[in-house]
Order: structure tokens, then sequence, then C-alpha cells
């Protein structure tokens, strides 16, 4: 393979991992990954609560739900405020 090619070949593999991290990148700032995230905390918790024997475990299992929605919610907060701190 020629330099021109290899120079090709490696601008496509980066153009590849570039939209992969992009789509990565998306994904964990969607909506939709923090919806089905907190709806799978909430039925682990209520199946949790049933097995415990606990309880209202489907009013029960809200208040920890809440609890992580808001603690993801505000790491993008946190983390702007570290990146100003930081200088980068």
């Amino acid at each position: 393979m020629d330099d021109l090619e290899q120079i090709k070949s490696e601008i496509e593999a980066m153009q590849a991992r570039n939209k992969k991290v992009e789509a990565d990148k998306a994904w964990e700032t969607s909506v939709s990954r923090k919806v089905l995230v907190a709806v799978l905390t909430y039925f682990t918790i209520v199946l949790f609560f049933f097995v415990a024997d606990l309880g209202k475990p489907f009013v029960n299992a809200i208040v920890p739900t809440i609890g992580f929605l808001l603690s993801t919610l505000s790491i993008p907060i946190f983390k702007k405020i570290w990146i100003n701190k930081k200088g980068l």
C-alpha cells in the first residue's frame, strides 16, 4: 500500500471512530438514557421492596428513583464548575 492509500485508510478509521464516539456521547447525554435508567432503577427498587417484604413498594420506590435522577441531572452542572476551576 502506498503512502496516500495508507493516509486515506487512517483518515477513514479516524472518521469511523469519531462517529462512534459522537454516538456514545449523544447516548450518554440523552433524555432517553436518563428515562431508561430511571425506569430500570424504579423497577429494581420495587423488586427489592417486594423481596424484602417492605410496605408500599410502588410508592416507596419513587423516592430513591427521584434521588437518583436528581443526582444525574446535577452532575453536568458540577462538571462545568470543575472544568472552569481547572481552567480546561
